[in-house]
């Protein structure tokens, strides 16, 4: 006779308590399963976070990238400007040392921006100023060396005040690296100013008249807090600048006037405002994979940038305008394009448009508007990705 109990057939043989066993064996291996497919479930779960994380990483990264590309050309447009929008942004910290590192690095900075930034008379800007020289390592080096090295990390400005302060603050960590060279801070500072002069005079083709090695040694004598420097030492100098002339860092095309100088396409468009429905007439210049828009053509600042990452484009009627097209987020109506204005107060906030609606002035100008943001509209391949994601998800659930 063989007996069935709730879990599965139990032989007829058995005792009382070697059944009980049985059963008790059949309920821990029930138990077991249940605890394979709980810790299988996590992995899953675990396995699918990391793959996120990792999208998600990658998606910061691009993000930041990009907002520090806009950060540097409004940098270059006003440094003043550029540098509280990537501090608002946190790609910078609000410290001397952190400005001076993202200047001194200076990467897609104009040179000229830089030295503006440097020069001014602001005690922040000072301490930017100073913490900027730290990092020049002068030590062992002659002053024309010193120089060299100096003027070509930014592009000097034209004001004299200017000048003034940055060639003091040269002189005074020239003499920290190499002390013993000059009596004082003074006389590195009128020895430099001495040399930037010979520089122009020897190779300004405009000056016919060459000083020579005896004459910038005679206009140097008594600078040394009243002595005199080593004939050697000026004749070296001298020799230097003379072989070879400083080189002045040309801008290197990274700032918006370049960038805006050959663009895709540029002209006046009607934009309609994002909280105040009221339309506005904007001059847009596509370049970049972005459009700007600004109030006029000769604004150095754009009053708005928008990415066109991930967007798309579509003609649509307007009872008011004519000849419209819309930029837009396909398949999420509602959220935000990630873009940003300037506020009349100059602050930079982030835009809160979830389409952009244009009027062009024409049928033909609304149609190559089109063509052109499309070609430039490019795709971030990690979102594609998200997107599918989600598409996944939301299909097995409707299972």
């Amino acid at each position: 006779m063989v007996l069935k109990s709730e879990d599965g057939v139990v032989p007829d043989d058995l005792s009382p308590e070697e059944i009980q066993e049985l059963e008790s064996i059949r309920r821990r291996k029930q138990e077991l399963l249940q605890d394979i497919q709980r810790l299988k479930d996590e992995i899953t779960e675990v396995t699918i976070e990391i793959e996120t994380l990792g999208q998600t990483e990658e998606r910061k990264s691009m993000q930041r990238n990009k907002q520090m590309a806009i950060g540097r050309k409004k940098f270059n447009m006003d440094p003043k400007k550029g540098i509280r929008f990537l501090i608002e942004t946190s790609l910078l910290k609000n410290t001397s040392d952190d400005i001076a590192q993202f200047l001194y690095k200076g990467e897609g900075l104009n040179k000229t921006a830089i030295g503006d930034y440097l020069g001014e008379r602001d005690d922040y800007n000072i301490q930017v100023l100073h913490a900027f020289l730290q990092l020049h390592e002068f030590s062992d080096l002659n002053l024309v060396q010193a120089l060299r090295q100096f003027l070509w990390s930014f592009r000097l400005p034209g004001e004299a005040q200017k000048i003034d302060r940055m060639m003091e603050a040269f002189a005074q960590r020239y003499c920290r690296c190499n002390p013993g060279v000059f009596q004082s801070t003074d006389t590195c500072y009128v020895l430099s100013f001495a040399v930037i002069m010979l520089n122009t005079s020897l190779h300004n083709p405009n000056v016919k008249d060459k000083p020579t090695v005896q004459r910038f040694t005679a206009m140097n004598r008594g600078i040394n807090d009243g002595g005199d420097l080593p004939e050697e030492l000026l004749k070296n100098l001298y020799d230097s600048i003379k072989n070879e002339p400083f080189k002045i860092p040309e801008d290197d095309g990274n700032d918006l006037t370049h960038t805006f100088f050959n663009p895709d396409r540029e002209g006046w468009l009607l934009k309609l405002g994002g909280r105040v429905k009221t339309w506005k007439r904007r001059w847009f210049i596509l370049t970049d994979n972005c459009l700007y828009y600004f109030e006029f053509t000769t604004d150095k600042e754009p009053r708005g940038i928008i990415p066109l990452e991930n967007l798309s484009i579509r003609e649509v009627e307007d009872s008011k305008k004519p000849n419209c097209f819309e930029l837009y987020i396909s398949d999420h109506k509602d959220q935000v394009i990630k873009a940003c204005k300037t506020e009349a107060d100059g602050r930079v906030v982030e835009g809160n448009h979830t389409v952009y609606r244009i009027s062009a002035p024409s049928m033909e100008e609304k149609d190559e508007w089109i063509n052109s943001i499309k070609a430039a509209i490019s795709k971030d391949p990690f979102y594609e990705m998200l997107a599918a994601r989600k598409k996944k998800v939301s299909s097995l659930k409707a299972l």
